[in-house]
This record gives C-alpha cells, structure tokens and sequence, in this order.
C-alpha cells in the first residue's frame, strides 16, 4: 500500500505549472527535495486539501484526499506551527482533543515533561526550537499513521534538530507508519531519509531510494571539468580528473546550475 499517491496533479499560476505524479509507499520516510519556488509548498498544501489542484488525484492512507476521516490519520507541521500567541499548551491541547478520537493525554504531556516544556507559559513566549518541539508534539499525540512535515527543523540549532529526528526515529519503529519530509536541510535526509522525490521547476525528477539517487551520479571534477555526471557516462575522462560520490545537496545544486551529464 501506498501512503501518498499523487496523479497527475496540475495547479497553474502565471508563470508557473506544478505537474507531478509520484508515489510514497507505506512504511518509509521519504524526503522531499528542491529549492525555492520548485512547488514543494503547493504539492503539500494539495496533499492537505489546502489548495485545489486545476486537475488530478491525490489518494492518502488509501483514501481520496477530500474524504474528511482523512485528516484523523495525518500529523501536520509546518516551518511554523500555527497556534494562537496568548494560548499556552494547556489551550492548545483543549482546542485540539476534540477533534481527534486517538487524542492521548498522557501521550501529550510525556512529550512536554521530554522536550521541557512548560505547560503554562505563552506561546508567544517561546523560542523557535520550543515553538517546533510543541508543533511535532501536538503531530504526534493522536496515533497519526503519516506525518506531513514542511521545514520542521529549518532555523534550530544542531541540537535540537537532532532531538526532533530522534523523535522520527522513535515514530518509525512502527513499520506501518510514514513521513514525507520537506527540507532545505538535506543532511537531515542523509541520516533519516529511506527515499527521495526530487521536484525541479514544477516536474519531478526523481523518486526513488536515496541511495540510488546517490549512487546514480558522481562528480566530476579537474582538468576543467566541474559537473555532475551519470555514472554510466564516466568512461574516457581525462586522468588528471576526480570524481566523487555526491551528497543530496550536491545534486540539487548542480540539476538546478543545469550542469549535469
């Protein structure tokens, strides 16, 4: 079974097409790659029913993306979790309970007594690394099968961006589970990642394992040559020419400069 199914989707605007198909199956942690203004945001936001799609099909968790029963299997975070300023996690956890029948208190407040967090005070009055830790808190406390996830370790610190993974970490060990990961921070996919949907200009490029992508390509560097190549293409190269295998910023950067052999 898949996760996410995505099928033809279509979304115009002036100057821009969005026009993917891809797939994420069940079970995997599946980074979502490319720069700014590729059409990440718009393909999560159709995921979430929070943009109409022109044309296409988006199936989640084996159901039409419209269907509202939908939204009790999905934990959601954004590059920046949307709660009122004056609401403290006592607020936020009374606003949101009703709306999922899975809702675990103790789960909630385990997650806070972890991330030490406290209860009382404002969300206004919390850092960015404590604001993200009470979004993926909130994601996790309802038993959600698949974690939709925009930039949720983009501006915090080494440390606490690894306590977050360590978290998915923990969320994985339930192979029916699954997340689908957007970053600009592609060494968090390096260390957590199972597959990669690269998109380019509003068209996937790939979507595969991440180490296929990886092993896929190497660089090609020296003797004049700066490059990203496919490795079924390194025959004939000059001597004095290096090549290495390349991080996922590494292809990135060099599909989108259009230096790629």
């Amino acid at each position: 079974m898949n996760s996410i199914e995505v099928r033809n989707l279509v979304k115009k605007y002036s100057g821009f097409r969005l026009d993917v198909s891809f797939s994420v199956p069940a079970g995997f942690v599946c980074g979502f790659i490319g720069r700014n203004g590729a059409g990440k945001t718009t393909t999560l936001k159709s995921l979430l029913g929070m943009t109409v799609p022109d044309s296409g099909e988006i199936t989640i968790l084996g159901k039409p993306v419209s269907d509202e029963s939908v939204k009790a299997d999905l934990g959601v975070l954004f590059d920046q979790p949307y709660y009122q300023e004056d609401w403290t996690a006592y607020d936020i956890e009374r606003v949101l309970k009703p709306y999922y029948e899975r809702w675990d208190s103790e789960c909630w407040s385990e997650f806070l007594d972890r991330f030490k967090l406290n209860p009382r005070l404002k969300f206004k009055d919390y850092s960015r690394g404590m604001k993200m830790k009470l979004g993926i808190s909130s994601a996790l406390a309802h038993d959600a099968k698949l974690l939709l996830l925009d930039e949720p370790t983009g501006g915090l610190d080494p440390v606490v961006r690894e306590e977050i993974l360590d978290i998915l970490r923990e969320y994985m060990l339930d192979e029916t589970r699954s997340i689908f990961f957007s970053t600009h921070i592609t060494a968090d996919l390096e260390k957590i990642a199972d597959r990669i949907v690269f998109i380019s200009d509003g068209k996937i490029v790939f979507n595969d394992y991440k180490d296929t992508l990886t092993e896929s390509f190497a660089l090609v560097r020296g003797g004049g040559y700066d490059e990203l190549r496919s490795v079924n293409k390194l025959g004939g190269l000059p001597k004095n020419v290096i090549t290495e295998k390349p991080s996922l910023d590494d292809i990135v950067v060099y599909f989108e400069r259009g230096n790629v052999k």
